[in-house]
């Protein structure tokens, strides 16, 4: 069984999805023709991305489980195509006057790269306190970086200003049906590489990926299952499902901040609720052990958005049978790295391969050798080692060892624990 780093709660029910109850209903939506359309307007500009086996969790999902690494677009995410989709349907007056969207991330990142591939003008409105990576990334494909306000929603309005005002072609970051079907080609890549597909795992966020996603899908083998998955600092998509109407949120801080909005689209979520078939929630615990896993397994990184699927698989909040051939999408890669090496460092204390051990001995010489000799005889590597007297809550006489230890797993940090009480030194450990 694969580490979880803490506890996972329970499945999301299916069914809601052909409730008898009225939805939101729109005058059109996204046709399977869009979403064709669409793959022939962008085949050239976007990666034909590979959806490989993920072999290293054979032994926890049963059935076949394969990945569609959409990290690997150019831009590191999905939104490559929805972006490019809607830009290349402006006429050349639009194209002249330029493009505004608000984004905190990879939608920026994807409309700045590829106005500055087709020579469009591009205004990129963030929140004031977008990481500065975001925000570089951005500046660097030439887009004009307009900060303004504290959230995605305020960035937005200051957006419609600019579209107002400076007569710009609002390029939404998932709410419009050209993004929509640009997303959808995701589905028609994969009826072609997993021909025996069925069941789609996909992130949610403002629903842009699942909704045209589920229409190519659903439109094409209506027995394939779609099945979305939230953080649940962010369930709008589930909170609305449950609602039978679009509900607002106030977001929590989540490592999955490429899904983290306020509401799902008024035009995406009316796909969602006749296509797909369920949606659950994981934890900030659940996606950070995800992240870790397809790192350390899989071999590929994922941001927290991409990883949710993945959290889902391994709490069973997802279930899939022996017979089920699955395909989970890893929507994007662009994380920090210095989360990421936090992530790591808790997935290897979460797998017992880092050890904390705070162990009080005599403030004499000769205890410090003692120690580290006994930690040596059990075939443990010292990585850091620090004394603490004032601050410890120990004797006078006593100095409290603070050990940082490269182990070989949960086992092999309870010998060396059972070894050093052995020893008659006191132990504790800080997980």
């Amino acid at each position: 069984m694969l580490p979880i780093l803490g506890a996972s709660g329970g499945r999301g029910k299916r069914g809601l999805a052909q409730s008898s109850e009225p939805t939101y209903l729109v005058a059109s939506m996204p046709t399977l023709a869009d979403i064709h359309a669409a793959r022939d307007r962008i085949r050239g500009g976007i990666v034909l991305t590979p959806c490989t086996p993920a072999l290293a969790f054979a032994d926890v999902v049963p059935g076949r489980l394969c990945v569609k690494l959409e990290n690997l677009q150019r831009t590191g995410s999905f939104k490559d195509r929805g972006s490019l989709n809607r830009l290349l349907a402006l006429s050349p007056e639009e194209r002249r006057r330029g493009v505004v969207t608000a984004s905190a991330g990879n939608h920026a990142q994807a409309v700045a790269y590829h106005c500055q591939r087709l020579g469009i003008p591009a205004t990129v409105v963030m929140p004031e306190g977008t990481p500065l990576i975001k925000l570089s990334n951005a500046r660097r494909y030439g887009a004009r970086i307009v900060l303004s306000g504290a959230t995605i929603s305020d960035a937005m309005v200051e957006a419609r200003r600019l579209e107002a005002e400076e007569r710009l072609t609002m390029v939404h970051a998932f709410d419009d049906d050209l993004v929509i079907a640009g997303q959808g080609t995701v589905g028609l890549e994969l009826l072609e590489q997993v021909p025996d597909l069925t069941c789609v795992v996909v992130p949610i966020g403002g629903g842009g990926l699942i909704s045209g996603m589920a229409v190519a899908l659903k439109e094409s083998r209506p027995d394939i299952r779609v099945i979305g998955v939230e953080a649940e600092a962010a369930a709008s998509a589930l909170l609305s499902r449950k609602a039978h109407r679009i509900v607002h949120i106030e977001t929590a801080e989540t490592i999955a901040d490429g899904i983290a909005v306020k509401r799902i689209g008024e035009r995406t979520f009316p796909l969602i609720e006749r296509y797909v078939d369920d949606i659950v929630a994981v934890s900030e615990r659940e996606i950070a052990t995800a992240v870790y896993l397809l790192i350390e397994r899989q071999k590929v990184v994922a941001e927290g958005a991409g990883a949710v699927p993945l959290a889902a698989l391994l709490t069973g909040k997802v279930r899939t049978s022996p017979n089920d051939v699955t395909v989970m999408v890893l929507s994007g890669g662009n994380i920090d790295v210095n989360i990421i090496e936090r992530i790591i460092d808790r997935g290897l204390v979460g797998e017992g391969r880092l050890a904390h051990l705070m162990v009080k001995v005599r403030d004499r010489p000769g205890e410090l050798a003692r120690l580290t000799a006994i930690v040596a005889e059990c075939g443990a590597n010292v990585l850091e080692i620090g004394h603490r007297r004032a601050f410890a809550d120990i004797a006078v006489a006593d100095v409290e060892i603070v050990m940082h230890l490269e182990t070989r797993g949960r086992d092999h940090v309870e010998e060396i624990i059972q070894r050093l009480e052995a020893e008659g030194l006191r132990v504790e450990e800080d997980i």
